[in-house]
């Protein structure tokens, strides 16, 4: 079997992201059968064992997780100009007052925090922002497959066979759309459970059966829910939970 760049070893492993992994290396706290690795672009075999030294795991320890409800007309990630950030949100004085985490804010905690999925700029709800390479990895790697659901007011008349496309049938992009669950919630409110994410995918889906969608809201990502965090607002993930 051919050698693989240990970075990339590395976050296939989900020890880390691959740019945590050339810090660990480069820090020299990355063990390969027992010998210090400190050398970048390193190649081993799959079948070698990797292990992270006690500093490497303080230091992911160490690494924050924010759960944003994320108003509408904010961007997730990187702004053209005249757009606002969603981590532009994040401060002292928004943290929601009946957050449980330990944590005690500090501005080290903005220092690469970046959105992990996106949520566009017409839309609110849960926003995911971390530090940590293994989270981001989990809910946006390839094949990482963790639930997203949401509550999607519409307008316009959908029929049987179009509520059965929107569960499974539609393609985007050229690519069949992996099976949704999407039902009625009440009159004019869909439910989303979605396994992918792409770009406008709810509205484009509801646009290909005669919907036109005026409100989309975020309210779980995976086992983490956006229960009730005020809009505009911020907690820690908490230890204990997982997405």
């Amino acid at each position: 079997m051919d050698k693989i760049r240990l970075s990339r070893l590395m976050s296939q492993q989900g020890l880390c992201s691959r740019r945590e992994a050339d810090s660990f290396i480069e820090h020299g706290w990355v063990f390969v059968d027992g010998e210090r690795i400190s050398e970048l672009g390193t190649k081993i075999h799959p079948s070698q064992k990797i292990v992270l030294d006690h500093a490497a795991r303080v230091r992911q320890l160490e690494q924050v997780t924010i759960l944003l409800n994320k108003p509408v007309g904010y961007v997730s990630g990187q702004p053209e100009p005249g757009y606002r950030p969603a981590v532009s949100l994040i401060n002292k004085e928004s943290r929601f007052y009946r957050d449980s985490a330990s944590q005690v804010f500090h501005p080290a905690h903005l220092k690469g925090l970046a959105p992990a999925g996106r949520l566009d700029i017409d839309s609110w709800g849960l926003l995911v922002l971390t530090q940590d390479g293994r989270i981001a990895r989990r809910l946006i790697g390839v094949g990482g497959g963790v639930e997203k659901e949401y509550l999607v007011r519409v307008e316009g008349a959908l029929s049987d066979q179009g509520l059965a496309l929107l569960n499974h049938g539609l393609s985007l992009d050229g690519e069949v759309l992996k099976r949704a669950q999407v039902v009625w919630q009440n009159k004019d409110q869909l439910r989303f459970i979605l396994r992918e994410g792409k770009k406008r995918q709810i509205r484009r889906m509801c646009e290909r059966v005669g919907l036109r969608v005026t409100g989309l809201k975020r309210v779980r990502i995976g086992n983490v829910r956006l229960g009730e965090l005020p809009l505009g607002k911020w907690r820690y993930l908490k230890q204990g939970e997982a997405f």
